[in-house]
């Protein structure tokens, strides 16, 4: 069962298209990266989901209902925590908690409770007078503690500290892994978002460039530096990144599928010497940014760049 579903989702602001033809299809109990460069289109998504902003074009499902007409059924099993989320300054940390609890037929209190020592949060603290970081770690509280289906985080890193950063993703991960919660995070904090994840979707200038799991993601991009190999030898299908410096050759494998293509690289080079080396996430993203492409077996769209 997928918790999100689009299809050909688009928004445009004037002539500006800030998301184009989205397909997205989010498996219940996933935890899910919209990645993206800043204005890549990963906010606007994340908006059209959750009807602060209606589409131009497409459609796109939310729970199983049409993200236009999401209720308080809907909205009761869904936890949403923005970079710019307002709370209300002049209601301490305890005040702003009993004021949302009510809302929320399946709050745990137990849970909050948890939440509220783990994250150190100050009960007798104006809102107001809290640093960015426990005001993101109050907002998350806030989105937990109901033990929602969809948890959504929209560049919920920017402006944090390491200290608290490490804090607000353990919340996340402790209580997501409690169960089957889906969790659709946006951010261009890779490092971060790696720990989270276990799949990924790549957005540039609003369309979807790759969409996969972060395990087979990993698995099939290698960075490959060949040393002796011929002048002549030039980028072959799968690969990117061609570089070359006296006589190291360096290039980045998007189909590497074990020893056997190992293999194949040393036929293709004789007498050379292949080093293999796998990639983070952050080196993968960085690496298909800068190419502009999504590297093979991506989809319609990154096989076509």
């Amino acid at each position: 069962m997928n918790i999100i579903e689009t299809q050909n989702l688009t928004r445009r602001f004037g002539r500006h298209e800030a998301v184009h033809g989205l397909d997205l299809a989010v498996p219940q109990g996933s935890v899910c990266a919209l990645l993206g460069s800043n204005g890549a289109g990963k906010s606007t998504t994340i908006k059209l989901l959750m009807n602060l902003l209606q589409p131009t074009a497409g459609t796109a499902r939310v729970l199983g209902v049409d993200s236009r007409k999401l209720g308080e059924r809907e909205k009761a099993q869904i936890g949403y925590v923005s970079e710019n989320q307002e709370l209300p300054s002049w209601m301490t940390v305890r005040q702003f908690l009993d004021y949302c609890r009510p809302f929320y037929p399946t709050w745990d209190t137990t849970l909050e409770r948890e939440l509220a020592a783990q994250f150190a949060l100050p009960g007798d603290r104006k809102l107001g007078e809290l640093s960015r970081g426990m005001l993101m770690k109050a907002a998350l509280l806030s989105a937990l503690a109901y033990r929602p289906k969809l948890l959504v985080l929209d560049e919920p890193f920017s402006g944090l500290d390491p200290v608290v950063r490490d804090e607000f993703i353990r919340g996340v991960l402790e209580v997501s892994a409690a169960g089957e919660w889906t969790v659709l995070v946006s951010s261009h904090d890779i490092e971060e978002v790696e720990r989270l994840c276990d799949r990924v979707v790549l957005l540039d200038a609003g369309r979807k460039q790759l969409d996969e799991t972060t395990e087979g993601l990993q698995a099939r991009f290698r960075r490959v530096e060949v040393t002796g190999a011929p002048e002549g030898a030039r980028a072959a299908a799968g690969m990117m990144g061609w570089e070359r410096a006296g006589a190291l050759t360096r290039f980045i494998a998007t189909d590497y599928a074990g020893e056997a293509t190992a293999a194949a690289w040393r036929e293709k080079f004789p007498g050379a010497s292949v080093g293999v080396a796998a990639m983070s996430l952050r080196e993968i993203f960085i690496a298909m940014t800068r190419s502009g492409r999504g590297g093979s077996g991506v989809g319609e769209e990154g096989a076509a760049a």
